[in-house]
């Protein structure tokens, strides 16, 4: 569905019970929506309604020139929300989805039910400007996000991954490369300058910290550090993956995802 946001075509998919929590889902660069279908079965399933999010210039939603913040991503996000007349949620955020839901989390934590921070970061890493000042300007030289569509599927799945769901790592990489050239470059510039690690000991949600032993972007140490940081916050590493561990292994990642869910769901936060 499509929803005029300060006057932007945002993209937005819901589906499941009308009464059922709502589980809102945030996803990567250069992914979209699409990067959750492993979850919404097991969701279904389970009686939660899913909200899927397309940033700015990703997936449906319009793209449109110049730099990105994290704050107006997250902006757009609690937007749908309210559009929808949500009034509370659980959100589970992965890489800039899981940056942009901190961003929630610290202005909008009594929206929340539940926090679920996958393969992200609580502050923009060191190296992280000098490498994403090169891949941009591979893109904007070649006037498109194709050249950097390989290399980036190789940083979010591994190769046993490839070679055992081939259909899959090809669909994932032709979203990468179809992706409109402002929308990446719009999104790779609010990856740099954010820091949540002064603000996250004021979160007060529930919160599970989530990452693939393997992923090199957005490490362990850097997932850790977030789990550090929220009072009470747990974390989990699943093996053998990289930065798309819900993609790479779904049963483990939905193992993790739907008791956390149910745990909050039992203790009666859905009320």
């Amino acid at each position: 569905m499509l929803v005029t946001i300060g006057g932007r075509r945002m993209h937005y998919d819901l589906v499941g019970p009308a009464d059922g929590p709502v589980v809102c889902l945030l996803h990567s660069v250069a992914a979209d929506g699409g990067m959750w279908a492993e979850q919404v079965p097991a969701l279904l399933a389970a009686g939660y309604r899913v909200l899927r999010i397309d940033m700015r210039g990703h997936g449906g939603s319009e793209a449109i020139a110049g730099p990105y913040a994290v704050p107006d991503l997250a902006a757009d996000a609690v937007a749908i929300v309210d559009f929808l007349g949500i009034e509370r949620f659980h959100l589970v955020g992965l890489s800039i989805g899981g940056i942009i839901a901190q961003g929630i989390a610290v202005r909008h934590q009594a929206r929340l039910l539940s926090l679920m921070l996958c393969d992200t970061v609580a502050r923009t890493p060191s190296a992280w400007p000098e490498a994403w000042a090169a891949r941009v300007k591979t893109a904007t030289e070649a006037r498109s996000v194709e050249p950097l569509a390989d290399t980036t599927t190789a940083r979010w799945l591994t190769e046993a991954f490839r070679a055992r769901h081939p259909r899959r790592w090809n669909e994932i990489r032709e979203s990468i490369a179809a992706l409109p050239l402002d929308g990446y470059l719009g999104a790779a510039a609010a990856l740099v300058g954010f820091d949540f690690t002064a603000e996250l000991p004021s979160v007060r949600v529930p919160t599970l910290v989530v990452c693939g032993a393997f992923d090199e972007g957005t490490p362990p140490d850097a997932n850790r550090e977030i789990a550090a940081l929220v009072p009470g916050a747990r974390y989990e590493e699943i093996a053998d993956a990289r930065h798309m561990p819900n993609v790479e292994h779904p049963d483990v990642f939905n193992r993790l995802l739907l008791p956390w869910l149910n745990r909050v769901r039992v203790a009666g936060a859905d009320a």
